[in-house]
């Protein structure tokens, strides 16, 4: 980059919910509730202001999550900036199981890639082998880089990802309550083996859910699970509670990602949101819900004089 704006790009980044039900740890939908931060080089220093979620909790140093997904960037390309200026504009709940941690590692990795002055287009391959190795796992950074309903792997020939559209029936919903849930916390629940049959049944689960998302078909039976779900009850009951009578009530109900937010798969024009808004309301109190719509695109990185795609 040359000129007046050559050290600043805005990075937009959405909102993602993992596993979707059966598919743990591998299927992440991209979600329009969006991150908007503004990088800035400066000639020393480190300065971050943060408006709307996390603002007055988040850190404002080095230890900002963003900040250090920027750092570990910087340092793969071999690159040390001189100084630094984050404006982060917040819309993704903290803590709630919509990708707030996978958002702000995406958009450190994608404005350290973008304002190198020794790189001229970012390695879409390259920042999801950083993000992933970032955040620990791939699904919420595929989601929230590719955006639709993202499919990602790892094995020995690294990291991978695919994106495909999802159906317009399909409008998601996200019930986020006041409580929040690490993920840490959430996962220390899980056993560390699980009966055959229950991860046969879940691996035929998520080859429906696949068919289910795309095609705007048979959501309620796709989205059923026996492997993470039941086995945190005790971090979020109310979460799980909620679940169960949206599910009797016929509503494709699963918890999102690591939780205690719910994810509703709807279909769109069927009025399930006065429904789910309904069955919400009765069950439990002081929970907001977020009618969405799939995000296709996934992060994005614009210039000031442009705009470049994060792929």
């Amino acid at each position: 980059m040359s000129g007046p704006d050559a050290g600043r790009v805005t990075v937009r980044v959405p909102a993602t919910s993992a596993n979707l039900g059966p598919a743990f740890d591998c299927a992440g939908l991209a979600l329009t509730h969006h991150d908007v931060l503004d990088f800035a080089l400066v000639p020393d220093g480190l300065t971050v202001e943060i408006d709307g979620a996390g603002a007055g909790e988040l850190p404002t140093d080095e230890s900002h999550l963003v900040v250090r997904a920027f750092r570990a960037a910087s340092a793969e390309l071999g690159w040390t900036p001189s100084g630094l200026h984050l404006s982060a504009r917040n819309a993704i709940p903290q803590g709630r199981g919509m990708g707030s941690s996978a958002a702000a590692v995406v958009a450190g990795v994608l404005a350290a890639w973008s304002l190198c002055p020794d790189v001229d287009t970012v390695d879409g391959d390259a920042v999801l082998r950083l993000t992933t190795e970032l955040e620990g796992h791939p699904d919420n950074v595929a989601a929230c880089l590719l955006g639709g309903l993202t499919l990602s792997w790892t094995g020995e020939r690294g990291v991978g990802a695919d994106s495909l559209p999802v159906h317009d029936d399909v409008q998601p919903i996200v019930l986020v309550p006041d409580a929040t849930l690490s993920t840490e916390v959430a996962r220390g629940l899980l056993p560390d083996v699980v009966p055959h049959a229950d991860a046969a049944f879940n691996a035929g689960r998520s080859a429906l859910l696949v068919h289910a998302l795309t095609s705007g078909t048979r959501l309620l039976e796709a989205t059923e699970d026996r492997l993470h779900q039941r086995q945190r009850t005790a971090a979020m009951p109310a979460s799980l509670a909620l679940v169960d009578r949206l599910r009797a009530a016929g509503h494709a109900a699963v918890i999102s990602g690591a939780g205690p937010s719910v994810l509703v798969l709807a279909r769109r024009g069927a009025d399930e949101l006065g429904e789910v808004q309904a069955v919400t309301r009765a069950a439990i109190e002081g929970w907001t819900v977020l009618p969405l719509d799939v995000d296709p695109t996934g992060a994005r990185v614009d210039r000031p004089v442009g705009e470049v795609s994060s792929r």
